[in-house]
């Protein structure tokens, strides 16, 4: 099914033929778009985090609420417009694939926000629900 995303205000949609913002060698429509617009799943935890990064980077919080757990899902989403998603770094993944239940994702997210460079590191938990990867939150 496919669905129309809900973009942050002020940011413009992201061509098909452009890189895709997670850093793999596609292009955004057949890689993160694909998941974006519900043509496909994320078959594993590293691509639904490589999904879910872009999202942030496009800006379309529906697909990260679709994402988010059941049980940890917050009501809303409100992204900053002004920060711009600069590049994403997979440090380690354990389980996540096709034979796991669960699975989680240490990353590198680098940004800019107001002319300063940051970064985002985080280790992410992640499991099945209904037979698709879903975002728990931070793992312990």
């Amino acid at each position: 099914m496919s669905r129309k995303p809900s973009r942050t205000p002020g940011r413009p949609a992201h061509s098909p033929a452009a890189p895709c913002p997670c850093g793999l060698a596609a292009p955004y429509g057949e890689c993160c778009g694909l998941f974006h617009r519900g043509a496909a799943a994320a078959p594993t935890a590293e691509r639904l985090m490589r999904s879910r990064y872009s999202a942030f980077a496009v800006g379309d919080q529906d697909y990260l609420l679709r994402t988010w757990s059941a049980a940890t899902r917050p009501p809303a989403l409100e992204l900053d417009p002004r920060v711009r998603w600069t590049g994403l770094q997979i440090l380690a993944t354990t389980g996540g694939t096709a034979f796991h239940t669960e699975g989680t994702v240490d990353f590198r997210a680098r940004y800019r926000l107001s002319g300063m460079d940051g970064e985002q590191r985080e280790k992410s938990a992640f499991t099945r629900a209904d037979g698709h990867w879903v975002y728990v939150g931070e793992a312990g």
